[in-house]
């Protein structure tokens, strides 16, 4: 383990190094988002944990049920349980936060095994390595390119989805809300998918805690859908928001979230 962790560091140190685009679009981001804030503590630490990302996904064939608290232990599960208790399923509103790799590999054992919805890869065969240990736990994939069916059909069977919601998305099929004080292009149908199969959105994130050296899968209370589309995206992300808040040395920063821009606004980037 110590091996693979430094492995694990120097990969993400060499990818800082030779990508400078990534370092350069989290700070344009943080400028943007928060411009009081330690931009390169908060990236710095944004790299720290995505090789903490990387060693988890490297370790998935040797974890075991018995050994997963190691890695991570639960809390709000309640949350999640009163939310499949309706018996509608339950959309899991989660994003590029903590260990998104981790979080729905452990859900599978801590719970039951859910759906998560990924955008395939371009490389095939990569895709179906990364795919085969996704689903190691029991998990299922389903693919972004598909329509909402797969979806509605395992949240008929109250299973969960897992979903991420943090995207940058195109103006024809996104809509503009307030995300760090910003309008960012937002993707509507997560909201539309959970008003018209009735499914609670519970937000859930495995996050990072020094002191244990693990992480913590935690779930959240229900975010209430009120069928407006709009209102209940932008309720999403302000939840989402919050969080990031609380850990943003976990969060993507690299990623260019506000790609789109505003009609007659310049690009960010």
């Amino acid at each position: 383990m110590p091996i693979a962790s430094w492995l694990s560091r120097r990969y993400f140190s060499l990818l800082d190094l030779v990508v400078p685009r990534l370092r350069r679009a989290a700070y344009r981001n943080l400028a943007f988002a928060l411009p009081t804030a330690d931009a390169p503590s908060i990236v710095d630490a944004v790299f720290d944990s995505l090789a903490r990302v990387l060693l988890a996904f490297a370790k998935f064939p040797s974890l075991r049920p018995e050994t997963l608290s190691r890695w991570i232990r639960c809390e709000g599960l309640e949350h999640f349980e009163d939310a499949l208790r309706g018996g509608r399923g339950v959309l899991v509103a989660t994003g590029h936060l903590g260990n998104w790799e981790l979080s729905a590999f452990a859900h599978a054992w801590l719970t039951a095994p859910m759906n998560f919805v990924v955008r395939p890869l371009d490389n095939p065969l990569i895709d179906r390595l990364i795919q085969r240990r996704r689903e190691l736990s029991g998990n299922r994939s389903l693919s972004k390119r598909d329509n909402a069916r797969p979806i509605l059909k395992a949240l008929a069977a109250n299973q969960a989805v897992g979903v991420l919601i943090d995207h940058n998305w195109m103006p024809d099929s996104g809509v503009f809300v307030d995300f760090f004080g910003k309008p960012a292009c937002t993707d509507a149908g997560f909201a539309k998918l959970a008003a018209r199969s009735g499914a609670p959105v519970v937000p859930g994130f495995a996050l990072w805690q020094p002191a244990e050296r693990r992480y913590v899968l935690r779930f959240f209370p229900a975010i209430p859908i009120t069928g407006d589309a709009c209102r209940d995206t932008a309720a999403i992300q302000a939840a989402f928001e919050s969080l990031v808040r609380a850990h943003l040395g976990e969060w993507l920063w690299i990623h260019r979230r506000w790609k789109t821009r505003p009609p007659g606004q310049p690009s960010l980037y």
